[in-house]
């Protein structure tokens, strides 16, 4: 049976993500040959404490966890925008961390990225030098697979039986191209690598063996194109610094984050440091009051609950400490910055 909601939000791990339904006819795949997803443990040194614990506290609202799930059913991107620090990369954590996903797929987005730095990146001089160093003479375009490296995009584009999670952080960022070009990829869930392509006219039912993004295991792409089978979970970023194309929105889930208000606030700082004591509740109170007025981050609340608790000053040491740890992120919002 179906299950809905497969992400519930409660943080704790399971396989709900085998109930989910056959996609739309729309957006089903049949990339292959299928591949296992890895596990968690598979890149355990390479995710940060950070990042490992965001996960484990992040603490979803109604409309989040109702918006996932939309995302996951349908096969679209998530679209999340919202003011910084209101945990927009950290819910992709959180939902590859419940639905036993493996390692989230990150892509940072400057405005020099372009759709090639997501799918693979190929180094043509290594393979030259290399060749240079062979008495060996290759057929035809053999040994491009091992001057090739799978992105971020590239990479939770294979086809593997279980949907990655690919998170692309802060596509506001980009070019006005970008989410365009994006658009193509995800609609059709599948690209080409052209190195290998040409390589596949001499031995066309030969596959290559290519390092994917994140790890130095090998996956097989036959025949120089690459088709998902289960379509990931794409989370993408934006802090609301641009438009984006109608065409580009509604092939996406879009979720608002907004400010947590007081109870959701207290859950947060529960799920991090622990029940809100006489130090923390009135932080809180003076959080809110002041977010009214301009842009704060959760963090900068969470910073200061624990370095006054921690620092053991008297109120007045930590009332003004607590300030100076929770400055508007705007300067048009500081009184102080004119």
């Amino acid at each position: 049976m179906p299950l809905w909601p497969v992400y519930t939000g409660t943080t704790e791990p399971h396989d709900g993500i085998d109930l989910l339904p056959a996609p739309p006819p729309w957006r089903a795949f049949d990339g292959g040959p299928a591949l296992p997803a890895p596990a968690d443990t598979d890149d355990a040194a390479a995710v940060s404490p950070d990042r490992r614990h965001r996960a484990h506290t992040y603490r979803a609202t109604p409309e989040s966890v109702q918006l996932v799930n939309a995302a996951l059913y349908l096969r679209r991107p998530l679209l999340v925008t919202g003011p910084p620090g209101t945990g927009k990369s950290s819910l992709a954590y959180a939902v590859a961390r419940e639905l036993r996903l493996g390692p989230v797929l990150r892509w940072n987005i400057t405005s020099r990225s372009t759709l090639a730095d997501g799918l693979y990146q190929y180094d043509p001089l290594s393979r030259l030098y290399a060749a240079r160093g062979d008495d060996r003479s290759p057929t035809g375009d053999s040994g491009v697979e091992d001057h090739l490296r799978l992105g971020p995009l590239g990479t939770a584009l294979l086809p593997y039986a279980r949907p990655r999670t690919l998170l692309i952080d802060e596509i506001d960022k980009s070019d006005l191209d970008l989410p365009n070009d994006l658009l193509n990829i995800l609609e059709e869930g599948q690209y080409e690598i052209p190195e290998l392509a040409r390589a596949a006219r001499h031995a066309p039912d030969a596959h290559a063996e290519v390092m994917a993004h994140g790890t130095d295991a090998r996956v097989p792409v036959v025949r120089g194109r690459v088709r998902c089978r289960a379509f990931p979970f794409v989370v993408l970023t934006s802090n609301g610094e641009r438009e984006f194309p109608p065409a580009f929105l509604r092939r996406c889930v879009t979720l608002r984050l907004r400010r947590p208000d007081e109870s959701h606030l207290a859950e947060i700082v529960r799920a991090h440091l622990g029940e809100p004591d006489e130090h923390a509740r009135p932080l809180i109170a003076r959080f809110l009051a002041r977010a009214g007025s301009g842009d704060l981050a959760t963090d900068q609340l969470l910073n200061a609950i624990y370095l006054t608790g921690a620092a053991g000053l008297d109120e007045n040491s930590r009332d003004e400490l607590a300030e100076r740890l929770m400055p508007y992120l705007s300067r048009a919002a500081d009184p102080d910055a004119h």
